[in-house]
């Protein structure tokens, strides 16, 4: 048997028991966790493959063309070259960043060849995927900056001692105009028009300009000058990937493998990809209580996703768990829990995971509000005419203003805790809802849960403060 094998024989035995158990919940972050540094050279090529495939939306040309890639390499005593591309765009980083450099660490483990492409020179031209207008260009010192805080956020998921850095500017600052125009006459316009993106913003009248219609260019000829075997990228950077295999096969060499990856679904459930800009992220820098709390606020629907992008589990562990649920032997808020453990142990360890994990039970479950007196209380009969908002600020003072409440709930900090027999379940509220008569939104949640009746409890919590609702 595998490593992989054995370690799965023993959390498998851990997954059929008492998911709500501290015990159980910490044996099996230490079983998975470990799994990060688990040496996965003794998979088979086709083993190698699928494992890889899992997580992936796409293989391309295929898994087969993969395993066969991993056989050929290891017959001549070596490892597949791998490549990541990142454009040093921010400082900041979330876990949807996460989801390729994880990927790129079991190739790692794998025993194969990584390389960090750092694209300098093409962050300088700005990424067009999936944007309505051209991104401002970075300086030097922008660079410079974001690279540090990529570098040291992402470092819980791998390891930089046993990498490669690259950066582009190596080979296309000294590209020359000539060698431009004769790349150029071989790649059809129409082929860097297929990208949906271009063709909305031509459809709006936006408008592209040559440095975008440049950057795929720029792309396929790092895959050129880095002769990978494979190359990882998100699944909106297909076309992008798809350049780099025509420009090699252009200069005679053999075609990279495309490898491309889920866009995560942001925490707030309405399908928006994670994102700063929409607030729906969970930062990698966050606190570890903040971490955990953010997960559990998500909706059910993606604790499945969620697993597979940042947990080392596999397709039969996590079917087992959603099997569990569905046979209802296994309550969904013990396994969010156990998904919120995953994440903060993957970066602050699991002794981290298991205190974010008591200090969210000690907040939320209802051992903490036994003593319901102790908490302030607002009559929904007399102020649920008026807005969260309002509530927060002025009849309950735990924000300064309304504003500020408003700003509470854009950050995805405004919940109704709403309790019953079952358990507890979170519900974010937007942005939007906060503004409306908090009477008709908590009607709407409990319809919405099909909770009702005296043994329901709803409480009302901004950041760590909490109220009950009446």
């Amino acid at each position: 048997m595998t490593r992989l094998g054995e370690s799965v024989a023993r959390a498998s035995e851990i997954l059929a028991q008492d998911l709500s158990s501290d015990q159980a919940v910490q044996r099996l972050l230490t079983e998975t966790g470990s799994r990060r540094y688990l040496d996965l050279t003794d998979l088979s090529a086709q083993e190698q493959a699928e494992l890889i495939a899992a997580r992936a939306v796409e293989v391309l040309p295929g898994v087969e063309k993969l395993a066969q890639r991993i056989e050929e390499r290891r017959a001549a005593g070596k490892g597949l070259h791998i490549k990541l591309g990142i454009d040093p765009t921010a400082a900041d980083v979330h876990l949807g960043h996460a989801v390729p450099v994880i990927i790129l660490s079991r190739f790692q483990r794998m025993g194969h060849d990584v390389t960090l492409l750092i694209g300098d020179f093409t962050a300088k031209i700005g990424d067009p995927t999936g944007r309505t207008a051209e991104r401002p260009p970075l300086t030097d010192d922008d660079i410079a900056a974001n690279l540090a805080g990529y570098r040291e956020q992402v470092r819980p998921f791998f390891d930089f001692e046993k990498v490669r850095f690259r950066q582009n500017s190596e080979w296309l600052a000294p590209y020359t105009f000539p060698e431009l125009l004769g790349l150029m006459a071989q790649v059809p316009v129409s082929q860097l028009l297929q990208r949906e993106d271009f063709r909305t913003r031509l459809a709006a009248g936006s408008g592209l300009t040559m440095s975008e219609l440049l950057y795929p260019i720029a792309q396929g000829l790092d895959s050129v000058a880095l002769d990978c075997d494979v190359e990882l990228g998100g699944a909106d950077q297909l076309l992008n990937l798809q350049m780099g295999r025509k420009l090699m096969e252009l200069r005679g060499q053999k075609p990279q493998l495309v490898v491309t990856m889920p866009l995560i679904e942001g925490t707030d459930g309405t399908g928006a990809k994670m994102s700063k800009s929409k607030g729906n992220y969970v930062g990698l820098s966050a606190p570890a209580d903040d971490v955990f709390g953010k997960i559990m606020s998500v909706p059910d629907r993606l604790m499945e996703p969620y697993l597979r992008a940042w947990t080392e589990w596999t397709d039969a562990e996590i079917a087992a768990v959603t099997r569990r649920i569905e046979e209802k032997s296994l309550h969904p808020m013990d396994l969010k829990k156990v998904l919120a453990g995953e994440v903060v142990a993957a970066l602050y360890g699991v002794e981290a995971a298991m205190a974010a994990r008591a200090g969210f039970v000690a907040q939320f479950s209802k051992k903490s509000f036994t003593d319901v007196e102790t908490l302030p209380v607002v009559e929904l009969a007399e102020h649920g005419a008026e807005a969260a908002t309002t509530v927060l600020s002025k009849v309950l003072e735990f924000q300064p203003s309304a504003s500020a409440a408003r700003r509470v709930a854009k950050q995805n900090g405004l919940r109704l805790i709403v309790e019953s027999a079952a358990g507890q379940e979170a519900v974010v509220l937007a942005e939007a809802e906060a503004i409306r008569p908090l009477g008709e939104v908590v009607t709407e949640t409990l319809a919405k849960l099909a909770a009702s009746g005296a043994e329901v409890t709803v409480y009302l919590k901004a950041g760590r403060k909490i109220a009950e609702l009446r």
